[in-house]
This record gives C-alpha cells, sequence and structure tokens, in this order.
C-alpha cells in the first residue's frame, strides 16, 4: 500500500509567477511506477467572493511557499491541465468528509487557499465556498520551464492536437494520500482509477508528444490523475493512509453509492503560461 504514496513537488506558490524558472531542464522521470508530476505554480486565483471570505478568516499559517523554479528573466512556468469544479450536488457529502478528516488528521489546509481546515469546519458556509466552491485541476503534463518564443508554437500544436476531443465522464473514485518529492507535504486527494482513465491517459500522451517537440520532459510513467483538496506539513503518510480508510468507512455509512466520491464531466483543456491562460479545447455545452 505504501507504494501508493507518490511523490511530487509541493503546492502551488501564491507569489507571482512569471517569469519564474530557471534554464535548467528538470531531471529524467524517475522509474517508480507511482510517481507524479509537480502541481503547478500558482494555478488557481480564487475568485474574488473566496477572497472576501479568506480575508475574515484569521491567519493560520505562516507563508512558508517555497518555489519550485528561481526567477529567470525570459523563463516561463507551463502547466497543461482539466480544469475540475466540484459539482453543487456532491459538495454536501464532501462537506461531511472533509470534517471527517479535520477529525482524523490535525493541521491540514486547503490547498491553495492554505487556511486551515479545522477553521474552515466552524462554518460550513465557508468551508463549502473556500474550499470545494473552487477550480481544481487533472494535469496532463509537468510543470516545466520554456522560452518566450516557445509559447506560441507550443500553444498552437496543443490546439491542433486537441481539436477533436469529446465530452466523456470523470469518477473521482479513490482517496489516496501522496507526499512530494523532499517530505515536505502530504496530500489527501481524489484519484481517477476507471471511468474517464483511459481518455486522460491519451490526453496525457498527446501532451506528451508536444512536450517531446519542444526539448521538454514528458510526463512521469504510470500517470495517477487526481484532484488534491487539502494538505499537511511534512511526511505524515501513515496518519493519512489510517484517514483514508476511515474515510471510505464513514462515506459508506452515510451513502448507499459507494462505486463513485465525485463525478464530473470533461470539458475543457487548458493551458497556462505564467499568468496568462489559453483555451486549448472546450466542448460546447
Amino acid at each position: 500500500m505504501d507504494a501508493l504514496m507518490a511523490n511530487y513537488a509541493s503546492g502551488s506558490d501564491d507569489d507571482e509567477p512569471a517569469p519564474v524558472t530557471g534554464a535548467a531542464p528538470d531531471p529524467e522521470p524517475q522509474e517508480a511506477s507511482a510517481v507524479l508530476p509537480p502541481p503547478p505554480l500558482d494555478l488557481l486565483q480564487p475568485p474574488n467572493f473566496i477572497g472576501m471570505i479568506l480575508a475574515l478568516l484569521p491567519e493560520s499559517i505562516p507563508g512558508n511557499r517555497v518555489r519550485s523554479f528561481p526567477h529567470v528573466e525570459g523563463i516561463y512556468a507551463l502547466h497543461v491541465y482539466i480544469p475540475v469544479v466540484i459539482p453543487f450536488d456532491a459538495r454536501k457529502q464532501l462537506t461531511l468528509v472533509m470534517r471527517r478528516a479535520a477529525s482524523l488528521v490535525p493541521d491540514l489546509y486547503a490547498v491553495d487557499a492554505d487556511y486551515a481546515l479545522s477553521e474552515l469546519c466552524k462554518d460550513e458556509q465557508k468551508l463549502e465556498k473556500v474550499l470545494l466552491g473552487r477550480e481544481f485541476h487533472v494535469s496532463l503534463g509537468r510543470t516545466v520551464g520554456i522560452q518566450v518564443d516557445q509559447i506560441d508554437s507550443l500553444v498552437a500544436m496543443l490546439r491542433q492536437k486537441f481539436q477533436s476531443q469529446q465530452r466523456y465522464w470523470m469518477d473521482f473514485n479513490k482517496w489516496e494520500h501522496f507526499v512530494n518529492d523532499d517530505s515536505t507535504r502530504s496530500f489527501l486527494s481524489l484519484e481517477v482509477t476507471r471511468t474517464g482513465l483511459p481518455e486522460i491517459s491519451r490526453q496525457i500522451h498527446m501532451v506528451d508528444e508536444v512536450y517531446r517537440l519542444h526539448g521538454l520532459p514528458e510526463f512521469y510513467k504510470n500517470p495517477r490523475p487526481h484532484i488534491s483538496l487539502v494538505w499537511a506539513l511534512g511526511d505524515v503518510s501513515s496518519k493519512l493512509k489510517h484517514a483514508t480508510k476511515e474515510i471510505e468507512k464513514f462515506q459508506n455509512s452515510i451513502s448507499s453509492s459507494k462505486n463513485c466520491n465525485l463525478r464530473c464531466n470533461f470539458s475543457r483543456v487548458v493551458c497556462k503560461v505564467g499568468k496568462k491562460v489559453y483555451d486549448i479545447c472546450k466542448i460546447a455545452d
């Protein structure tokens, strides 16, 4: 079971992301079967209403974010991903699950918002909006540094590759825990292991082809698509491993549906370069 704890770099960065990366390329992908790519830098900008709510909350964690890349002129952080918004009808049950997680593992924090889960649990509206009412992502490629003169070519090739995409379902059906490369952060996540996995795997391969043509490192082997909801400082994998089992039992006790924690429709692929967001494909409603 410990093999399921994949390594990936620490959470997103609130600081200005562009330009962000050094000239040296990322190391070659590791051979470990459960290795995952690093999550994006400053990928998600909370909506204004979330920012207003956060302003009302007490500071719950010191500014301890660490960049994955140093600032270098003319180099920008690139990330390709599927945006995921949790449907409203799924938030109520996930709110209950997050309360359970907070009771099992102290010092959990909302991903990207970085406010203590225990504080958010004191107000159901804040918990639902700050933690669950924001945009998550499923990575389709590693977060890498690119030169400014590569941007137009890379975006154009991605758009060409993804021009014939069709809508499909993604079932985030498994609670899982992950630890980053340097064991400074642990994550509680929802993983896609069945419905949607073949389609996401094909899309990762498409991004790999474009990365390869631009001399960029490809995605890690045996990718495991997921969204991360909360994180904790350090390697708390033993606590999270226990928590995932208890969460599954808890969910089974409150829901008749045991096959899927969260179902979302694929409708869009996004490429973010620094602060600029490019639509790669968007499926009409």
